[in-house]
């Protein structure tokens, strides 16, 4: 389908604000994406279906665009509407006249005019506007596009569904709209059940009449390859293999993250007009800038990480706990995959979605320790020619542990991960400074790794703990295998520390000198807290 597009710009660049355009930013057919869709077979059997997706994740650009090409061919009548500006209103008859303002707004961007309700009824005020709208357009059919629909709440979410439900055994050119796409960032299924006080549908639910559910997917490896390969066509600019390498490891193709690393490493570590090979430097750089920003779309995941049903999964995966009950198919953790903050594979299970995002997550979750915590000069942390001495900054934690811990752990909002989250905000207070940590966490695990690099040195990390069903001697001769592997993995040479906080309430009594270790094993060094 041809579109005819605005004047190019003389160089595009990568999106990381709002809907992407082809005539501005470098970009990916969104489609493509779509796992599962059948997008002519929608229009032509005229059928209702669901798309789903995190946000930043291109929903808004396909439909946009997709809408464009639909009304460019003039086939069909394809409209757009976001309803974002119901949110936060759960009663029908606030809900319902602003709904079917925003429809009468987003068609007017088209060039299309809608008449207003004939009824002030709000259980029927969309339904009565869609069929009007539906007779102007005759005799094409009528596609109604609606984007953020997880903005509704409780009974408005109900009523918009029963609606919608009540038009389509009517549907038809003239009658009602041949096609609707309800699109979100959950499957359909949770919106009911939200709206129903956490009971899951029934077979009777008010939206039964779905086709499909299709999820809209991360970036694959070749399309991150052709996104950039936009920009090297364009400039002549090349990205190293190596710094390819780093952003797809550190995004796993989610396709805000992907798009800001670029950005950042070609228009703000590098000049805007600086055309220079793309490094793994630059692109390490862009990763940190980007963090530290506390970008709107990073700060959104700190946000969810108080919801209950998040931090029922999120903690788990911190600190590597198996727990049987949290499947793929319990609804929390496909609460959590749709939300984007946790994916599921053969190789980790549950795990966070991507390093960016468990940065992120951690950070945000030891803030309040990081932040208060005395300033780097009050330990003993570096050696004579300023590089760091692990040996003396791990023993000065032993004593933070022994003097805080008990106070702040009773003020832990997530308490079983309250050891991994303080650790890790004392090895940052220090390390902002010219460092870094890696950080590996999936459910089941038993464990939480980490790499420590500062000024090019080297040091692992695991941290494991001791429960009520463990016994000492177990957990520490399995963290010693654990850690030996990880080592030989992440860096061979690199000195190795086995961290093991013993939580069990009897421990809990014992003096500090019984519960304060420092040994060492087979080359590793084993510190009890």
């Amino acid at each position: 389908m041809a579109i005819t597009l605005p004047p190019k710009r003389p160089v595009r660049f990568f999106n990381t604000t709002g809907p992407c355009f082809p005539w501005d930013h470098y970009m990916l057919p969104p489609a493509e994406r779509l796992i599962g869709a059948r997008l002519d077979r929608y229009i032509g059997d005229s059928l209702y279906w669901v798309l789903h997706a995190p946000r930043q994740t291109g929903k808004t650009t396909f439909l946009q665009n997709w809408a464009r090409e639909m009304n460019s061919a003039g086939e069909v009548v394809a409209c757009y509407v976001t309803i974002e500006r119901c949110q936060r209103l759960p009663e029908p008859e606030r809900c319902m006249p602003d709904l079917c303002k925003a429809v009468q707004e987003c068609a007017g961007f088209a060039n299309l005019s809608v008449p207003e309700s004939k009824t002030n009824a709000p259980n029927s005020m969309l339904s009565d506007m869609l069929i009007h709208f539906s007779s102007l357009v005759a005799p094409k059919p009528l596609v109604m596009l609606f984007d953020e629909t997880d903005a509704l709440e409780g009974d408005a979410m109900i009523s918009f569904l029963r609606q919608l439900r009540g038009g389509f055994m009517e549907r038809g050119v003239g009658k009602f709209p041949v096609s609707i796409a309800l699109v979100g960032m959950r499957d359909l299924r949770d919106y009911i059940t939200a709206a129903k006080d956490g009971v899951p549908p029934s077979p009777m639910s008010p939206f039964n009449i779905k086709t499909d559910s299709i999820l809209l997917g991360n970036f694959s490896r070749d399309d991150v390859q052709k996104l950039f390969a936009q920009r090297t066509e364009e400039t002549g600019q090349q990205i190293t293999d190596e710094a390819f390498q780093y952003v797809w490891e550190q995004s796993m193709g989610q396709p805000w993250i992907v798009n800001s690393l670029f950005e950042r490493a070609t228009t703000r570590i590098l000049r805007q007009d600086d055309y220079s090979d793309v490094t793994l430097e630059h692109v390490e750089s862009a990763r940190e800038q980007m963090i530290q920003a506390r970008e709107t779309h990073l700060d959104s995941l700190a946000v969810r990480l108080r919801d209950a049903r998040i931090k029922k999964i999120i903690e788990p995966i911190i600190i590597g706990e198996i727990n049987p009950d949290l499947g793929r198919e319990n609804l929390d953790v496909q609460y959590v995959i749709d939300m984007g903050l946790i994916n599921w594979s053969t190789e980790k299970g549950l795990a966070i979605a991507n390093p960016i995002y468990t940065e992120i997550i951690t950070r945000n979750l030891n803030s309040g320790y990081h932040d208060i915590m005395p300033p780097p000069s009050a330990w003993k942390w570096q050696k004579a020619d300023g590089s760091l001495d692990m040996d003396s900054l791990l023993k000065e934690f032993q004593r933070f542990w022994r003097r805080h811990s008990e106070i702040w752990d009773q003020k832990a909002d997530y308490t079983e991960a309250f050891p991994h989250l303080l650790l890790m905000a004392f090895l940052q207070r220090i390390l902002n400074g010219g460092g870094k940590i890696e950080r590996e966490v999936a459910a089941g695990r038993g464990r939480m790794d980490l790499l420590v690099e500062y000024k090019g040195v080297k040091a692992v990390i695991e941290i494991k703990l001791v429960r009520s069903y463990d016994t000492p001697k177990e957990v520490r001769e399995e963290g010693l295998q654990q850690i030996a592997m990880y080592r030989d993995k992440a860096a061979p040479s690199a000195p190795a520390y086995l961290m093991i906080f013993d939580r069990r309430k009897e421990t809990k009594t014992l003096p500090w000198d019984e519960r304060i270790s420092w040994t060492e094993e087979d080359g590793i060094t084993v510190l009890g807290c």
